[in-house]
């Protein structure tokens, strides 16, 4: 099975270092590994300085296949592990949402409703109450991982807001769906008593489904659910920096996660200042706080394994410097 880590958390405190970093020491320990953004703002392709796309694309092999020798003396292979990456666009899956629109606007016309495409397709995008980042990433949640092509599959999230919606998606989009389909239903039997009225039995030869199936695409975002609310396959990391607000909001963070019945075992704090210069004051005064910090993390979480990161100069960037943190991170999906 595939496991699945997220990470999520206030803007600006991590979230893709960490992730990219999951992702190689993953890779490094021999599990195949997809890192996936489903961050409309995307800094995937900046921090692996590799240029992504929908498609997951193979970054990096792991170490070079060494031969060892088994206990009869025969050569064996051991095989390199694999380092994926991909960035989720809103316009990943959007022509299947334009085939559902279309498909209802064909089953309304047929009923005798005068209603054209785009006024179709602006009742569907008003009625869902997701936007488009959260819907595609769900569809493609269930690609990859039902796809069992690789052991581990790394999210790295929009900021907080983003992030909760993903995980509200399915249960609030279930209703409307239903309500969709129901009304297709409607139509399409208004419709074939009328063409059967005027055509007898050769209206049952004509018609079709226009490629869209509702029900398909209902079930793969319930499909999405159970994944997310998976305990066994699936964890949620949460980021934050010593700082007071983001603390805070981690705390709403990891409260409504639970709420939802999404595992949370780990905090990763990030951006800790750690290493003072012995004759630099201000410095010594700017760790205490961030000790102080730290620890109102841990009181705040007992229940949770809490995980530092050092302040780092510059932004990281390139997979050395990614793996160069990799190893103060859970290897353990």
């Amino acid at each position: 099975m595939t496991d699945c880590i997220f990470y999520g958390g206030k803007g600006g405190v991590g979230k893709t270092t960490c992730a990219a970093a999951t992702g190689t020491r993953l890779a490094d320990a021999g599990r195949k590994t997809l890192v996936v953004s489903t961050d409309p703002a995307h800094s995937l392709s900046d921090s692996l300085e590799t240029e992504l796309g929908p498609k997951p694309r193979k970054l990096e092999r792991g170490p070079e296949p060494t031969l060892e020798t088994d206990s009869k003396g025969a050569p064996e292979l051991e095989d390199a592990a694999d380092l994926w990456a991909a960035e989720i666009n809103p316009e990943t899956r959007q022509e299947r949402y334009e085939a559902l629109a279309r498909a209802l606007a064909a089953d309304l016309r047929s009923a005798g409703i005068r209603l054209d495409d785009e006024e179709v397709e602006r009742i569907f995008a008003a009625g869902t109450p997701a936007g488009g980042d959260e819907i595609a990433a769900l569809d493609l949640l269930v690609e990859y991982v039902d796809s069992g092509e690789w052991d581990v599959v790394v999210f790295d999230t929009a900021p907080t807001g983003h992030t909760l919606r993903l995980f509200d998606t399915p249960a609030v989009a279930g209703p409307f769906l239903e309500t969709l389909g129901s009304l297709r239903g409607q139509a399409k039997r208004i419709g074939t008593a009328a063409r059967s009225a005027v055509l007898g039995p050769m209206s049952m030869f004509g018609g079709g489904d226009d490629g869209a199936d509702l029900e398909a695409f209902q079930a793969r975002l319930e499909r999405a659910r159970e994944l997310l609310l998976d305990a066994e396959r699936t964890e949620f990391r949460v980021v934050l920096t010593p700082e007071g607000m983001a603390i805070a909001e981690s705390e709403r963070l990891v409260e409504k996660l639970r709420e939802s019945g999404v595992r949370v075992d780990r905090l990763v704090v990030n951006r800790v200042f750690e290493d003072p210069e012995d004759d630099c004051s201000r410095c010594r005064s700017r760790r205490e706080r961030h000790e102080r910090r730290v620890a109102e993390v841990r009181e705040a979480f007992p229940d949770l394994e809490i995980v530092t990161l050092p302040e780092r100069e510059g932004e990281v960037q390139g997979l050395e410097a990614v793996r160069s943190i990799a190893e103060r991170l859970p290897a353990e999906a």
